[in-house]
């Protein structure tokens, strides 16, 4: 699709226009999102997003609103994964639950520009060279084993980006509401929440390294790469609010990402083995091989994924996880001396209520819950503490 200076120049403007929009009519004044606002936020974005893909389809034809959708429903699957890792940050940094809102559009915000650089470097080096196939493939299918080799150490806020921050950049121990600087012993330092958002950049940046291949791997249109990662981005801060209490219990969900990754890595191979030039494989001819058309690929992405939710919600794992993530977020709020004393009661009653669903778990999951260490001392410590009260 051949796109013009001013459709690209008014589709940057629409999407900064809906960012500025989030900001000040959502997340400047500091406050936690009813599940009614981020339900209707987020249909409004996917909504918005759907609109525009059939406008692509009307105006570039149905070879690239087809990209485009398989490119936007790819890049929403690994936002929702991203979202994991989110949640550990701001579980680390202890982040107040009304200023998550501004972590969370800093980190859309970042996401997007960051992206954008990989998306046009990404798009000049495919113009060039036509071997970048190759390395986009292989980087794949080298996070779809990583995906699946992972295990729960694998999702501790702690990469070296983190590390980095902690060590050298001063901060004071406590947020002042969601300021970034802060006065403390009369000398101006840093707050948390400025941590909080470095952390969360870096993390971006390596996002990006998974994400951006695997969009190029359904479409090399720039346009389209662009405006489906865009949209996939927008309406995340609402998503997170609106399913954080199911994001646990995804328990298959990188088994599913794992799975559409290696799949467009091999379909990345395969067109790179099309369009073969390099000198030692084929003799630098361009090898018969079938082609993974993107119609194919929208049906695989979407069956995995609607596979990969409905088998974590309806499976005794995921009813397990569920209730841990439940016995956890309780424990911790009941303990927090930093919440006002009626909040740390009613946590401590839910805590009590969620530790009568445990018996009636499967084995295995009532097993795990039991034998936790870390939160059998944290749910004993909410015990003492209300004990005493």
């Amino acid at each position: 699709m051949d796109v013009s200076a001013l459709v690209w120049g008014l589709t940057i403007a629409g999407i900064v226009g809906l960012l500025l929009f989030d900001f000040v009519f959502h997340v400047r004044k500091a406050h936690t999102p009813t599940l009614r606002e981020a339900a209707i936020w987020s249909s409004i974005y996917v909504g918005l997003a759907i609109v525009f893909g059939f406008g692509v389809w009307y105006f570039g034809g149905a070879a690239m609103g087809t990209e485009y959708f398989a490119g936007y429903v790819t890049e929403k699957a690994l936002s929702v994964d991203n979202l994991f890792v989110f949640l550990v940050i701001m579980a680390s940094f202890k982040v107040p639950r009304a200023d998550q809102q501004k972590v969370l559009l800093f980190g859309i915000v970042f996401a997007l520009i960051a992206r954008s650089a990989f998306i046009f470097a990404g798009v000049a080096l495919i113009n060039t060279f036509s071997w970048v196939f190759y390395l986009f493939g292989a980087i794949l299918l080298w996070t779809a084993v990583s995906l699946l080799r992972e295990d729960d150490e694998g999702t501790e806020a702690d990469n070296f980006v983190i590390r980095f921050a902690r060590r050298h950049l001063r901060t004071s121990e406590h947020y002042d509401g969601d300021k970034l600087f802060t006065v403390e012993n009369g000398r101006r330092v840093l707050t948390p929440m400025l941590l909080v958002m470095v952390a969360i950049g870096g993390t971006d940046l390596l996002f990006a390294l998974d994400s951006i291949p695997a969009i190029f791997g359904l479409t090399s249109d720039a346009y389209i790469v662009f405006t489906a990662t865009a949209f996939s981005l927008m309406g995340l801060r609402q998503l997170f609010f609106l399913i954080d209490g199911l994001l646990d219990r995804l328990v298959y969900l990188s088994y599913g990402l794992a799975t559409i990754l290696g799949f467009i890595g091999v379909k990345l191979v395969l067109h790179a083995l099309h369009e073969n030039s390099l000198p030692f494989v084929n003799g630098g001819q361009p090898l018969p091989v079938w082609e993974i058309s993107t119609g194919l690929s929208l049906a695989v992405i979407v069956g995995v994924l609607a596979i990969t939710v409905i088998a974590s919600l309806i499976s005794p794992a995921g009813r397990a996880k569920t209730v841990e993530t439940t016995l956890r977020k309780h424990a911790r709020n009941a303990v927090d001396e930093e919440l006002p004393e009626a909040d740390r009661a009613v946590a401590y009653r839910a805590l009590v209520e969620a530790e009568r669903l445990v018996p009636a778990l499967p084995g295995k999951g009532r097993a795990a819950i039991q034998e936790h260490e870390e939160l059998a001392a944290l749910v004993a410590s909410a015990h003492r503490q209300h004990a005493e009260v």
